[in-house]
């Protein structure tokens, strides 16, 4: 298999400017290894299949926005920063580890408690940063596997 690394290099000359800190490459690297040398098809598969699970907990994340379902914020969020960690989405990952602390009503380290009222208003406060940094990295993994978003 060839270097994961280079392969991103040729593929995206300034790859590791353009992603700045919004992807962890050590840990894309990783995912690329597991590709077949000639194409790309399994880590594709992975990373759009990431971007429907994204798409839809957003919207289930919306809905309980609106159902101020701190619970079910929190595991969403949990579940949407277990999925952007496996592919290096650090800003995603970290965003998402907030909504899950505000969601079980902690702070944003997770370890002071914060009241109802407090952790709805960061969650709504949050949640547009998190879709734009969603969007940052979708763009680039789009352009990184030749499709522009």
């Amino acid at each position: 298999m060839s270097n994961a690394a280079e392969d991103r290099e040729e593929t995206t000359p300034n790859a590791a400017d353009e992603a700045g800190d919004l992807i962890d490459h050590n840990t894309f690297d990783q995912l690329l290894e597991m590709d077949d040398e000639d194409d790309r098809e399994f880590s594709r598969s992975i990373v759009w299949n990431y971007f429907e699970q994204a798409d839809t907990t957003f919207v289930e994340m919306e809905t309980a926005l609106s159902e101020k379902d701190l619970d079910q914020l929190s595991s969403l969020g949990h579940f949407l920063k277990g999925s952007s960690a496996a592919l290096g989405l650090t800003k995603v990952k970290a965003s998402c580890e907030r909504i899950q602390h505000f969601g079980a009503k902690k702070d944003e380290s997770g370890t002071e408690p914060i009241d109802e009222e407090t952790a709805m208003k960061r969650i709504e406060e949050i949640l547009p940063v998190v879709k734009e940094e969603y969007a940052e990295a979708e763009k680039y993994l789009r352009k990184f596997y030749g499709e522009e978003a």
